[in-house]
């Protein structure tokens, strides 16, 4: 793991993602750690009426999976993951907003098809950018980020809906996002160009 760090270390777009990733997989979980009391105490959202919203979110990974390719061809690889970083940190601001649950069903749905969009087109640029010895190891870090930050989320998120009340959490955690991504776009940006020549 050392040496997949060096590597990323070396490598700005690369490492600005990981990052990335880190710090949306924690506002992910900032808010879905409380969904479930957002759908059934603010939302009055039965059991059922609850299960059938998280079809939508599965339902829309579906699609992200059938037309990412498309996505990425069409706005190319770095243009494509900015628009659905962009995208879900305003989908996470609509849903601390959503005034019932059809909202927060179509919500949740275009929020699984950018997340599978951006899932997909980051491992592929991965595994064409990263050399083939390092793969693993690289792949390693950005395992341990995307997944090292997530109880943290998870704990703020309780704290914020505590704090604030349950649509607090996702409004928050839209908002990190933003700020993420502004924090962001000046590597991506200037990133754009060099990588789209190595691909």
């Amino acid at each position: 793991m050392l040496e997949g760090m060096r590597w990323l270390k070396g490598h700005k777009v690369l490492r600005t993602l990981a990052l990335m990733l880190g710090m949306n997989t924690f506002c992910h979980q900032m808010g879905f750690a409380t969904l479930v009391l957002l759908a059934t105490e603010t939302l009055h959202l039965g059991t059922r009426a609850y299960g059938l919203i998280l079809i939508g979110g599965g339902l829309g990974s579906i699609i992200g999976g059938l037309v990412n390719a498309r996505i990425a061809e069409r706005l190319g690889t770095l243009p494509a993951l900015v628009v659905s970083y962009a995208a879900n940190a305003a989908i996470y601001i609509g849903i601390g907003l959503a005034p019932n649950g059809g909202v927060l069903a179509g919500l949740l749905t275009v929020s699984g098809l950018v997340v599978t969009v951006t899932g997909v087109v980051t491992v592929s640029m991965r595994q064409q950018i990263v050399p083939g010895h390092l793969l693993g190891r690289v792949n390693s870090v950005y395992r341990m980020l995307g997944w090292g930050l997530m109880p943290f989320g998870s704990l703020l998120g309780g704290y914020v809906a505590h704090q604030f009340g349950l649509r607090a959490p996702f409004i928050g955690a839209g908002a990190i996002r933003v700020l993420v991504l502004a924090a962001a776009a000046p590597a991506l940006i200037a990133g754009v160009r060099s990588l789209n020549d190595k691909l």
